[in-house]
């Protein structure tokens, strides 16, 4: 294989025309170069040098390698400007692993504002569910972990993340359309007795939270129909299958139920980005990680 560095000395050669000036431009001495030249020629299986006396002459061979030399070299430059230009977090990839809501919030709108202030990076984005988010994260699959606090997220593997608080936001009563619920303005966990209820799938974080809220609240209602989409979820309510608590950034634009603030306890969902912990700094990572953090200033 050829050496890329023996290459700079043949392109200089070409250059300059001798070798002891090829050594003064690379700041090497004359014997370095030969010895340099010597190899190169060794590495290419053919002559690149013509010798008369104490000059040198390109080969037809010495030609063509020097002319090669130069979209090398240039590709080899790219190649450190990128570098240095991902050193920096202006270029470069990340992956975001995200439920679908802070998706919404703060993961589009942070690509937007990237687009502007740095055009170079790319983010990727995978919905994932909160809990599959952190153990996509462990696993080296995604760069960020979009997340929310909840009681499983206490792991024994806890000291290897990094965690950066996002945003917070309330779960609301989702009920059918007519219920006599809907003739209060606000309502507690209390009152919304044993009714059919429809929530996440077991293992999902929001259904943790649910099933919390109702067993301090001293009951368990019973769960009817199971959904990770809160869309399908709002949907069953409005069918009148039963009620819901949805995080508010969750609750469709256009959904048919009636949706109520709760009062007295009211349960919440803490969103967070995490990464690996030792990456925090990593430019890249630390780029979009700012911009995340200052779109969830504006919400």
């Amino acid at each position: 294989m050829i050496d890329p560095r023996r290459l700079t000395v043949l392109r200089a050669l070409a250059d300059h025309g001798t070798v002891r000036a090829a050594a003064e431009t690379l700041y090497l001495t004359p014997s370095a170069v030969s010895q340099q030249l010597t190899a190169l020629e060794q590495e290419a299986g053919q002559a690149l040098l013509s010798r008369r006396g104490r000059r040198v002459e390109l080969t037809a061979a010495g030609e063509l390698l020097a002319e090669h030399a130069k979209a090398v070299l240039a590709e080899v430059e790219r190649a450190e400007a990128s570098m240095a230009a991902c050193a920096t977090g202006t270029v470069g990839r990340v992956e975001v692993a995200s439920f679908a809501s802070a998706i919404t919030r703060v993961v589009a709108p942070s690509i937007t504002a990237l687009r502007a202030t740095a055009p170079g990076v790319t983010v990727l984005v995978r919905d994932a569910e909160a809990h599959n988010s952190l153990l996509m994260l462990l696993a080296g699959e995604t760069d960020i972990a979009i997340s929310m606090e909840y009681g499983a997220t206490v792991r024994p593997d806890e000291d290897r993340l990094t965690r950066y608080p996002l945003y917070a936001e309330p779960f609301d009563a989702v009920l059918p359309p007519h219920h006599p619920l809907c003739e209060r303005d606000s309502l507690t966990v209390p009152e919304l007795g044993e009714s059919d209820w429809i929530a996440p799938l077991p293992g999902n974080p929001c259904r943790e939270v649910a099933q919390t809220c109702f067993a301090d609240a001293g009951f368990a209602p019973p769960i009817t129909h199971t959904s990770d989409d809160f869309h399908a979820v709002v949907a069953l309510v409005a069918a009148g299958t039963g009620m819901a608590l949805v995080p508010r950034g969750a609750v469709p634009t256009e959904h048919g139920a009636e949706v109520r603030p709760l009062r007295d306890r009211v349960p919440t969902r803490r969103v967070f980005a995490a990464v690996r912990r030792g990456r925090e700094e990593h430019p890249l990572l630390r780029r979009v990680l700012d911009s995340l953090l200052t779109c969830s200033e504006e919400l």
